[in-house]
This record gives C-alpha cells, structure tokens and sequence, in this order.
C-alpha cells in the first residue's frame, strides 16, 4: 500500500475505534473467533435490488455535492453490482455455514431498481427504511423476495438519525429486516458520504479515486461491506465475534495491498480490485478460517 493510503488509512481506523454503535473498532480484530450463534444465514445466491431514494438525477439537486448525487454516480453502482457477486472477494461469505452446513454461495444477482423521491423526507428512522421497502414491495415495484436483499442508496442531502444510530457519525451503511403482507425481508442502507467525505470517504481525502468520483468509489466499498453482513448475519443472531462485529466489521478501514491505476480523469489512483471493466478500493472481508484474518479472498 502508497504510503499516503497507508496514512490516509490509519487515520480512518484511528476515527472509527473512537465510535460506537455500528462503527468497528479495528482494534478488536486481534480475536480471531468468529461464533456461530444459532441464528439464520442467507443460505444459497442472494438477489439485490436498489431503491434510489432522494435525488439522483444532479438536475435540481442543489448544493455542492449535486454532482455525486448524478446519474454517472448510480451508473458506477450498478456497474458494481453487476459484477460483485461470484467474485473471490464476495466468495469469502461462503465461509459462513449454518448448523446444517449451508451457507450463502457467494453469489449474487442484481434484480433491478427503483427510485424514490423523498416519500419518507430527508431524515429517515430505521423503521422508515424499513417502511419504504415494504411500501415497493405493496405497490408491485419491487418483488417479494425471500431471497432478497433491498438496499437503500441516499443521495447527499438525506440522512439516517435514529437514537444512537446517525449517518457520518456513528455509522455509514447498516443493514435490518422489514415485514410486507405478513413476510420479513432484508435491507441495508448506504448512504451518500458527499454529506461527509471526511467520516465515510476519507480514504479518498486528497487523492484521486478509482472511478473519478470518491462518493461513488465510497458507496461501493461499504455497499461490499453491508451485503458481506447481511448475507452472513441477517438477523443479528448469527455470525459475530465476542465484541459483537460482523465479519466485515472487524476489517472496517483496511484495504490490503493496492496499486496504482489511471482513472477516468486521466489521474493515478489506488485500487485492489478490478471488476468487470472498473477498478475499485474496497474494505477487506475476514475470512473464516482457524487463523482468520482480513483479506480480499479467502486464498489470501
């Protein structure tokens, strides 16, 4: 890793071990137990659809930050999750059984999107995330889907504030369960770090992004992150060490090894993965092994 990644780095895990709440402490990942606890994984190749909620469309947008909250912005994502699932680095999951020895497969398919404009305001609860997908699911806009997992994507001007839970302070994604016509699904949430690049993109802070646009590049890497969580410990009654992370949370802040790419803009960039026809930077995942450990892949 560039020495100034490695600082930029080591400035994140420094912020995130003085939080709380959903925010790892990069500290712990010296435990090297991640334990079973009864409860229910997703089991097999999970659907992913997108709810883009707020205002993703730049025009209208406002502020600053308008340009992160564009369409190139949703394009990169999509792109991104195109080609996420069956990669070695979401393969790492697979590593997660149930008692019955089932565990996810590491695959993933992207089961479409749907915009929503604000029906829920620009300060959402838990239970309003939970809410909007439900709210899809009752109109016939989005499937119900057992295997399903809703991820909610919030362009800069929104935020998640929930008692201890709080966008760019305690948290940059999350993930829960809802219930439409009487059936629970899951979500996770990932939210816009152009509302706080400092806190949910400081990896980027002063030097270029994969992608040539840092909100983006940001969002895919905890997007990773989120679905990593879910897929693994949807419930919260599954897999998580004795300090209570998830296995993506003990690797919170850590890339791995990286190297120099050339960006859209024509500038060097940082990267450790390439998938599809893009290259990204994004948080490493513990594997789950006897010397378990933050890695890219699980041969790693």
């Amino acid at each position: 890793m560039g020495s100034k990644l490695a600082r930029l780095s080591i400035t994140l895990a420094l912020f995130l071990a003085t939080l709380g709440g959903a925010l790892a402490d990069p500290t712990r990942t010296d435990s090297r137990t991640m334990t079973y606890h009864g409860g229910p994984i997703m089991e097999g190749s999970e659907n992913v659809y997108f709810i883009w909620y707020g205002c993703w469309t730049q025009v209208g947008c406002g502020g600053a930050d308008a340009r992160y909250n564009d369409l190139a912005t949703v394009t990169i994502l999509n792109d991104f999750m195109y080609s996420l699932g069956a990669s070695p680095y979401f393969q790492i999951n697979a590593g997660y059984p149930n008692d019955y020895g089932r565990t996810p497969s590491g695959a993933l398919l992207f089961g479409g999107a749907v915009a929503d404009s604000y029906s829920r305001g620009r300060t959402l609860t838990e239970a309003d995330l939970a809410g909007l997908v439900a709210d899809r699911i009752v109109a016939g806009d989005l499937p119900q889907d057992p295997a399903g997992v809703y991820v909610v994507l919030t362009s800069s001007d929104v935020t998640v504030a929930d008692g201890a839970t709080e966008f760019c302070l305690t948290c940059c994604n999350l993930h829960g369960s809802g219930i439409a016509f009487g059936a629970t699904f899951r979500y996770a949430f990932v939210g816009n770090p152009a509302r706080c690049p400092g806190h949910c993109a400081s990896q980027f802070q002063g030097v270029a992004s994969p992608n040539a646009n840092f909100a983006a590049d940001a969002m895919a890497s905890w997007l990773a992150h989120a679905l990593s969580a879910t897929v693994t410990n949807p419930a919260g009654t599954a897999w998580y060490d004795r300090y209570g992370l998830e296995n993506s949370e003990k690797c919170e802040g850590t890339f791995g090894p990286t190297q120099i790419v050339t960006n859209p803009d024509g500038q060097p960039a940082e990267a450790n993965m390439k998938l599809g026809q893009r290259n990204y930077l994004l948080q490493q995942n513990w594997v789950n092994s006897k010397k378990g450990h933050c890695a890219l892949n699980s041969s790693l």
